[in-house]
């Protein structure tokens, strides 16, 4: 299976190069022509988008897996617990007190409303004990939905409605060189989850065990908010918002191989970045030349897959 995501991934990223409105082929980057372009986008555009994609799957479906260690429960991700709207209210906020601010900056600044969000929504699930595992979703999804309100409802006030929505919506279309780099660094966190895999396998078995065991469980907590925050940050100032990728790979990946983090991680990064791939070429070409926008695809597949995990999860139950 591991060899079949590799294949695919190969496959699909080849094909992913060569995709898109102006017609570019292997053929066209060894021409030789003065006027043509082909070798100009090919390596300012096809690639970065790729790459770019490769990262984002790779790096969303790992802060799905670590969230769901975190809260030891299979439903939630950083779009079902209130950690994307944090991050976009971070955004809003840049866009009202410092709208020149550098990508980095905002990057920083939509990091550290993740990892508001990240904690309020674990204190919540603390303070609020809950004893169906779908409710707490639920639970992080009206976390969201308050803090989105406010959001948009600032937003309109302020007239920043249309600048908030070209960071909010998911899309690779303006993927460009020098304008994807920071998901290199949600690709460090997840050479960092890989590292302290063994110990997000520990804490998700509860504070009480991993203690017993001589982890720190608060040190431990608070490197995955970090990592959880970071990547959010990443993927939402370069692509925007991705919603259900985090939810529903590490779940198709746990069903097939178990819940060891440490196995786990390269098959979730894996199959996340098959899965963006996918949807991402379905985007681009469902309604050629023009694109549809990504996060609409994702949600579609996304929302699809989470039932059949409910209905699954239910008819095991019973």
């Amino acid at each position: 299976m591991g060899v079949l995501i590799g294949v695919a991934l190969v496959i699909l990223s080849g094909v992913s190069l060569f995709v898109g409105v102006s017609d570019i082929t292997p053929a066209s980057l060894f021409s030789g022509e003065e006027d043509s372009n082909a070798a100009f986008l090919f390596i300012a555009s096809r690639i970065p988008r790729t790459v770019a994609i490769l990262l984002t799957g790779a790096s969303l479906g790992i802060a799905g897996l670590i969230m769901q260690m975190l809260v030891r429960n299979k439903f939630v991700e950083p779009s079902t617990t209130g950690v994307t709207e944090f991050a976009t209210f971070g955004m809003l906020l840049v866009l009202i007190f410092a709208p020149g601010m550098a990508l980095f900056g905002k990057m920083g600044v939509a990091a550290v409303f993740g990892l508001i969000g990240t904690w309020v929504f674990l204190q919540v699930v603390k303070a609020v004990p809950v004893r169906q595992l779908v409710l707490v979703p639920l639970v992080g999804i009206m976390l969201g939905g308050v803090i989105g309100a406010a959001t948009s409802f600032f937003a309109y006030r302020l007239d920043l409605l249309q600048s908030l929505g070209t960071w909010s919506q998911g899309s690779f279309a303006s993927i460009m060189q020098g304008r994807y780099e920071f998901l290199w660094i949600a690709g460090a966190m997840v050479i960092i989850a890989w590292l302290a895999a063994d110990r997000f396998s520990v804490i998700g078995l509860g504070e009480e065990f991993a203690t017993n065991l001589g982890l720190d469980y608060r040190k431990v907590v608070a490197i995955g908010m970090v990592i959880i925050a970071i990547i959010t940050a990443a993927v939402l100032v370069t692509a925007g918002i991705i919603p259900f990728l985090g939810l529903v790979v590490p779940n198709v990946v746990s069903i097939i191989i178990g819940d060891n983090v440490r196995r786990a991680i390269p098959w979730v990064a894996g199959l996340g970045a098959v899965f963006v791939l996918i949807c991402d070429l379905i985007a681009r070409t469902v309604r050629f030349p023009y694109e549809m926008p990504l996060s609409v695809i994702v949600g579609v597949f996304g929302a699809i897959l989470f039932l059949w995990l409910l209905l699954r999860k239910k008819s095991h139950a019973h």
